[in-house]
């Protein structure tokens, strides 16, 4: 066995000879194309990068400068007057919208109705006929009748009876056919009343037709009977709508009814005339649009407009200090504004150059040539100065720029 062993370590020497001579060390040229290769991949990779972002730098020569005519100031505080626009439409509270019925039914004899009729409270507007009408007023009368009898015959035997001339059993019905007989005029008078008929009237003969009159006044909306249809009681005879007193009905976003109160000032626009309005309501229910229904009304007589106007509303939510900037000094560019930052100056061949950092911000309310901005986290206010006027130019130059760099 031992005579194998240096046999062995021979093979496995030649082995790890053959394996050093394969394994070729690399050359100066080699390895320099190597390292030049993976730079340029790295290179190329961040330059990639760079032009997937968004130029928010933009820089402007001396002549350039002068030529945009830049004006450089600072975030001032002032008292802007918070508005809400919001839409909405004239509506008409249910007290408003009046239904005509009457508790009997009958034939319609005689009606002036016409949609669009302006009717006043207590104006005709039908005539009805039902013989049960005849019989209420004969059973009236006759009660009454029946009652100043009974009355004078409860007073002969209240006399009787004092004098232990009539039997007390006598004197008892009497006094209780008395009792039945007012509780029974008692009650065809307030069946009169649903005829809206006075008692005292009746003197005057019985009524073959009733008069049907208007409960309030309105414009008519809508008729449903005609001259000698039949209807039912109770059955709705018309339509009224008072459109004196009208409201708005406004949509507000969920976020903004914060901002109301009741008794706050609205400007309402519609097609032909502009309406103020007050806050009476805000409702408090949100739809599943997240909206909020806000009731105002409306000021003076405004009988001329038409339930379901559209109308765009201005609400006005008060004073209150504001940062601010001249509307000259927001640019947009899509969907997003802006402000440019000056990022100070400085010297380079060729002469001085200004630097200008663009800011993306939101904007609030704007009021005589004056917005409120919301400038993001961290911005140093104070020590900041901003491009009032010439921010256009900025842009300008800054989309020329992105182009170029696309091509």
């Amino acid at each position: 066995m031992k005579k194998y062993i240096p046999i062995l370590l021979a093979a496995t020497l030649l082995s790890f000879t053959a394996c050093q001579k394969t394994e070729k060390p690399k050359t100066g040229d080699e390895h320099h194309a190597h390292a030049e290769g993976e730079e340029h991949a790295h290179d190329h990779e961040g330059h990639e990068h760079k032009e997937g972002e968004e130029e928010e730098e933009v820089e402007l020569g001396e002549a350039q400068f002068r030529s945009a005519g830049i004006s450089l100031g600072a975030i001032e505080k002032r008292a802007l007057s918070g508005t809400i626009q919001v839409t909405g439409s004239l509506t008409m509270p249910p007290q408003q919208q009046i239904s005509v019925s009457f508790p009997y039914g009958g034939i319609v004899r005689n009606t002036s109705l016409l949609p669009g009729k302006w009717v006043n409270k207590g104006e005709v507007l039908l005539t009805l006929e039902n013989p049960e009408f005849i019989t209420l007023q004969q059973d009236f009368l006759e009660a009454q009748a029946q009652l100043t009898y009974s009355e004078k015959e409860f007073r002969r035997q209240e006399e009787l009876s004092r004098e232990n001339v009539s039997a007390a059993k006598t004197f008892q019905r009497t006094s209780t056919d008395l009792a039945a007989l007012k509780v029974r005029l008692d009650a065809l008078r307030q069946k009169l009343a649903l005829l809206h008929l006075q008692p005292a009237s009746l003197e005057k003969g019985i009524l073959r037709t009733i008069p049907v009159t208007a409960p309030a006044s309105g414009y008519v909306t809508e008729v449903n009977i005609n001259t000698g249809k039949a209807v039912q009681p109770n059955e709705m005879l018309a339509e009224l709508a008072d459109t004196r007193f009208l409201q708005a009905e406004l949509n507000v976003f969920e976020k903004d009814i914060p901002k109301l109160k009741t008794g706050q000032k609205v400007d309402l626009q519609l097609a032909q005339t502009n309406r103020k309005a007050t806050i009476s309501l805000i409702g408090r229910e949100i739809s599943p649009e997240r909206m909020v229904k806000v009731l105002c009304r409306l000021g003076g007589d405004s009988r001329e407009l038409l339930p379901g106007t559209y109308c765009t509303a201005t609400i006005e939510t008060g004073a209150a200090q504001v940062n601010t900037l001249p509307e000259t000094a927001v640019v947009r560019s899509g969907e997003k504004q802006y402000v440019f930052v000056s990022e100070g100056q400085h010297k380079e061949e060729g002469g001085v150059h200004y630097p200008f950092r663009r800011v993306e911000i939101k904007t609030g309310t704007s009021q005589n040539g004056f917005t409120e901005v919301f400038l993001p986290d961290g911005f140093d206010i104070p020590g900041s100065k901003l491009v009032l006027k010439g921010a256009y130019d900025l842009l300008s130059k800054m989309n020329n720029s992105e182009h170029g760099h696309s091509h």
